[in-house]
């Protein structure tokens, strides 16, 4: 693979916030003394998309929202992207849809899940504390992969996961309190070990880093892009 057209691909806009996060650990997973050092990356901020979560949850225009992501990730594809990462955790639920309709996608999309259960594995995690939307959660999709690795994840329970829409609506809109400050804290530090399996919620952690010290936090899209860094660095 040649690093000096290596592209990356995000399909974003899940929301926006996420996103530039997103872009901002790009350049830092990318350090370099000259801009041209870095690969290229296309961003398709495609915040027009139906709900994700309500998608996953009750069916609401799922086959709208696959239409759309799929024309997207399309799009990133005929870009020249070697790479593709969907920077919204539960979009992955859709993958198979999306494969379905772009086979020619195969072995570009990064599952940052799949990333992120690795890197726990390797990093001989045993138990995992999972922070994400319900739609997430309910899926069970963190979870399969944690177990086929021999690792336990566990998840909030039902009655909390009001405080993980609180949390998750406060980056999307981009507002903070003082109740959102004291309900992540107190999800973080429900394990010694949490994922942090929602793209806005490393937002918030670097926010009260302060307030978890303590907790040891995966962020599977950061993983993933490291990932991508070492497979860009082999090929210059």
């Amino acid at each position: 693979m040649d690093s000096r057209s290596y592209t990356i691909g995000v399909l974003g806009g899940m929301g926006t916030y996420a996103t530039i996060h997103i872009f901002r650990q790009y350049a830092e997973v990318f350090p370099a003394e000259k801009e041209w050092e870095r690969p290229r990356i296309i961003i398709d901020n495609r915040c027009t998309m139906p709900s994700r979560v309500r998608a996953a949850l009750y069916g609401e225009n799922r086959q709208q929202l696959i239409r759309e992501m799929s024309d997207s990730v399309r799009n990133l594809v005929k870009s020249g992207c070697d790479r593709i990462l969907l920077a919204c955790n539960t979009a992955h639920l859709f993958l198979p849809d999306i494969m379905g309709q772009i086979p020619e996608a195969e072995g570009k999309i990064v599952n940052i899940i799949e990333v992120c259960a690795d890197g726990l594995r390797e990093d001989g995690i045993s138990e995992v504390f999972l922070l994400a939307s319900e739609g997430t959660i309910d899926s069970g999709i963190y979870q399969e992969a944690c177990s086929a690795r021999g690792i336990r994840c566990r998840t909030p329970r039902k009655e909390e996961y009001a405080y993980l829409r609180d949390c998750i609506e406060a980056v999307k809109r981009d507002r903070y309190s003082d109740a959102v400050r004291a309900a992540f804290a107190k999800l973080v530090l429900r394990g010694s070990t949490c994922v942090l399996g929602c793209t806005e919620l490393p937002i918030l952690y670097e926010r009260y880093r302060n307030l978890c010290s303590d907790v040891r936090v995966y962020d599977p899209t950061y993983m993933a892009l490291a990932r991508i860094r070492k497979e860009f660095s082999a090929g210059r």
